[in-house]
């Protein structure tokens, strides 16, 4: 009986809802669920399947060295570090991503990053729990520019969105490209040259060691000191060290970040005082829906899986060898 394993640390409810869809749709199915690192000893080393997200395979620093029986590993989301670059990951191994599904929620997340900074909604909140009456006037999204740095799934649905509010969007990108939704695209060389004429800066380019701190002092020292910077991309593409600077210096108006180099965000980080600074926990695309958004990308590949027609699996990212 092939075993899966759900190393998932979620609302136990919301894991269950993986749980037991997959139990009814493949009864064949052996499924283990581990949420704690102190518990995946015993049954890591049975698994044949196992799904997950690389973030929670990095901050819980799981080691897949013992897992011998594994074969394919589908990841919940797109970013693969905690995965793929595990040292153990033997070569008959494929991987498997969730690409495609995140448009719809990261977008969202990005707008109520703009929108929560042009308000100062922090400010309002701070001011209910302390029965104050304070007033300003708000930024407007309308007439302004946003840079959207990346252009995937997510920048695709992002970019009409910015638009309907009347906003001028210029993408940068490795692959410049005409793009539903964009005023401009300009490539990754023209980067300096843009930062400049936005008011919102906004980050989806994946992880990679090419990306490791690209968003530097340099970066921040290119932006308008009026400028949002929105982050619901990956920790490692930013030099935290270089934004705390920014923000101490007043180079940037504020940001709202999604992600970081070490998750969950220490509580030493000078990132949580700041009162410009919206921090939400990797939240962007974890929805009241994603187990819907996921399920179609799940049943394809585990018929595919199950059947022995690896071919037939979907958004393939490392095959196996």
């Amino acid at each position: 009986m092939p075993r899966l394993l759900i190393l998932l640390t979620l609302p136990p409810d919301v894991t269950e809802q993986y749980r037991a869809r997959l139990s009814r749709l493949f009864p064949e199915l052996q499924i283990d669920v581990v949420a704690q690192k102190d518990k995946l000893a015993p049954v890591i080393g049975q698994a044949d399947i196992l799904l997950t997200f690389g973030q929670m395979m990095k901050n819980l620093s799981i080691d897949i060295k013992d897992a011998a029986n594994l074969k394919w590993v589908q990841a919940l989301g797109t970013g693969l570090d905690g995965i793929t670059d595990q040292p153990a990951l033997k070569p008959s191994v494929t991987v498997t991503s969730l690409h495609g599904v995140h448009g719809a929620p990261v977008s969202e997340a990005a707008l109520a990053g703009m929108f929560a900074l042009s308000r100062d909604i922090p400010q309002f909140v701070r001011q209910q729990a302390t029965q104050t009456w304070g007033r300003w006037p708000a930024k407007l999204l309308h007439e302004k520019t946003v840079g959207i740095l990346g252009i995937g799934v997510i920048a695709e649905a992002l970019a009409p969105k910015c638009k309907a509010l009347g906003m001028k969007v210029v993408g940068i990108t490795s692959k410049p490209r005409d793009v539903p939704g964009f005023d401009r695209v300009h490539g990754i060389d023209e980067l300096h040259a843009v930062l400049p004429e936005l008011d919102y800066f906004v980050l989806l380019t994946p992880y990679s060691p090419a990306t490791h701190n690209m968003i530097d002092a340099k970066v921040f020292a290119a932006l308008k000191p009026t400028c949002y910077f929105i982050n619901v991309a990956r920790g490692g593409v930013v030099d935290e060290d270089a934004l705390i600077e920014a923000l101490r210096s007043k180079q940037i108006a504020g940001a709202a970040l999604d992600v970081f180099n070490h998750e969950p965000l220490p509580p030493d980080s000078p990132l949580w005082s700041f009162p410009n600074v919206i921090i939400t926990t990797h939240q962007g695309g974890f929805c009241d829906v994603y187990v819907d958004l996921a399920m179609p990308i799940l049943k394809q590949n585990m018929r595919a899986f199950l059947a022995g027609n690896l071919k037939d699996m979907v958004n393939v990212v490392r095959p196996a060898s």
